[in-house]
């Protein structure tokens, strides 16, 4: 196994595992005399279930990669927090860890402030089967009106498929369509799986046609940057410039923001703020 190192520093794994089992204590029932602090690679490997030859070749670079399960089992023993789990997995696999299968993280109230803060650009919080979970006026103004609607209908790939409005406000349905999907795949991935998400997929479909026709092209890719083109049932149309953020702390939430491409974007969306319209 090669010895993989983080870009730009000196840490190789073994590195890593040697520091961290060093700041961990053996606890009260620890037997013999101790000449330095920390875990031995015995007790390392105990706590892990793994074989003490394996976790001593683990230290040494030797070996296959290691699975996902022996990491996490690893990442146990040694007590390490989620920015740990991060290291450990990059150095080992050279990618970040999947996402711990919860339920969905509670949107803080800073990160409502910093919705809120966005007055003319709609931007909604958005968990990796794509229900919204938080969002701002400006996006129940022009995109929809999430706070009255079940929890279950907000979802964007049921409105997308499933919505004939929502259908009729894309001028670039398909093109929309295929680009969130393609997105789905890799927020979906990179949350490993779940059975909320196989669950989505299948209802979509058993009833739409063109989520069979589009799911069918295994396309992906990630979020980025870029424009969409609505046609508002008030203010008619509107070109906003998408981008994605993770949110930091928070597994698999993203906060996606809708800025107004032009001035003229930006004064349709105060108009529409000024008289609380709120969007169907």
């Amino acid at each position: 196994m090669s010895t993989n190192t983080v870009p730009g520093s000196e840490l190789s794994l073994g590195d890593f595992l040697r520091d961290r089992r060093a700041r961990v204590s053996p606890g009260p029932g620890a037997q013999g005399r101790r000449r330095t602090p920390g875990l031995r690679r015995e007790e390392v490997a105990t706590r892990a279930g793994v074989s003490v030859t394996w976790y001593t070749w683990l230290e040494q670079g030797r070996g296959g990669p290691p699975s996902d399960d022996a990491l996490e089992r690893i990442a146990r023993a040694l007590e390490l927090d989620a920015a740990g789990r991060e290291v450990l997995f990059l150095l080992a696999r050279q990618r970040p860890p999947p996402l711990h299968p919860a339920a969905p993280p509670s949107v803080t109230p800073s990160l409502q402030r910093v919705l809120d803060a966005l007055p003319t650009s709609p931007a909604y919080v958005k968990t990796p089967t794509w229900d919204i979970v938080a969002w701002n006026a400006a996006a129940l103004a022009v995109l929809a009106d999430y706070a009255s609607m079940p929890v279950r209908e907000r979802n964007v790939l049921r409105r997308l498929f499933g919505d004939p409005a929502v259908r009729a406000s894309l001028p670039d349905w398909e093109e929309h369509a295929r680009f969130a999907l393609s997105v789905f795949r890799i927020d979906v991935a990179r949350a490993g799986g779940g059975s909320e998400a196989a669950a989505l997929v299948a209802e979509l479909q058993s009833t739409s046609a063109d989520f069979r026709r589009l799911w069918a092209e295994n396309d992906v890719r990630n979020h980025g940057a870029g424009l969409k083109h609505l046609h508002h049932s008030v203010a008619g149309p509107i070109t906003l410039e998408y981008s994605a953020f993770a949110v930091d702390g928070a597994d698999g939430l993203d906060m996606v923001v809708f800025t107004p491409a032009t001035p003229a974007d930006a004064r349709a969306i105060e108009l529409l703020l000024s008289r609380g319209q709120l969007s169907a």
